[in-house]
């Protein structure tokens, strides 16, 4: 009889914990958490970034949550993947299904390391988002520049269309005394 990993055994692993699912709906939201070894992951379908609180601090409180359970989320499943590497004395279960099972886990915590990397990537993304969006003083002082830059430019603008009218002026009198001066009229 090979080794079977379904839902029954997943949820019989000690690594895996109760495997507890929690699916319930928000408005065109949906939020899964599943906890695994202690360890709550959470994801959500429209990203926790996107609908800014009201509040600024409370913003900055929720990107720092989400990057503190994801560092936490890695650090602890590569401490789990590092015990895994230790080589154990024969126990009731023989040493192919151990290696077996401690892949599977090794799996597992790996694509949660996957898992809370992409978090991280995500979250690296709001930020700049965030700051692009409403750092306003930046934002302002960029107006500020190119206005005064357009300005400038402006003023060169008007600086070469006065000395060109004026040139033109001074031959467009030139042309006219010689006109009205000469015999071939």
């Amino acid at each position: 009889m090979g080794t079977r990993f379904g839902w029954e055994v997943l949820t019989s692993l000690p690594w895996y914990g109760s495997a507890a699912i929690d699916d319930r709906r928000e408005t065109q939201n949906r939020i899964v958490k599943v906890h695994i070894g202690g360890v709550t992951m959470a994801q959500s379908s429209v990203s926790a970034g996107r609908a800014l609180p009201q509040n600024k601090e409370a913003l900055l409180k929720g990107y720092n949550k989400r990057l503190k359970d994801n560092v936490k989320s890695i650090v602890d499943n590569f401490a789990e993947i590092v015990k895994l590497a230790r080589i154990e004395s024969e126990g009731q279960v023989s040493r192919s299904t151990q290696a077996d099972e401690d892949h599977f886990e090794m799996s597992v915590r790996a694509a949660n390391m996957v898992r809370a990397g992409e978090g991280l990537m995500k979250l690296v993304a709001d930020i700049k988002q965030y700051l692009i969006l409403n750092d306003f003083p930046s934002v302002n002082e960029a107006i500020v520049q190119n206005s005064l830059l357009f300005k400038q430019k402006q003023m060169e603008c008007d600086r070469k269309l006065m000395t060109l009218r004026d040139d033109m002026a001074a031959d467009m009198y030139d042309l006219e005394e010689e006109y009205y001066s000469s015999s071939f009229k």
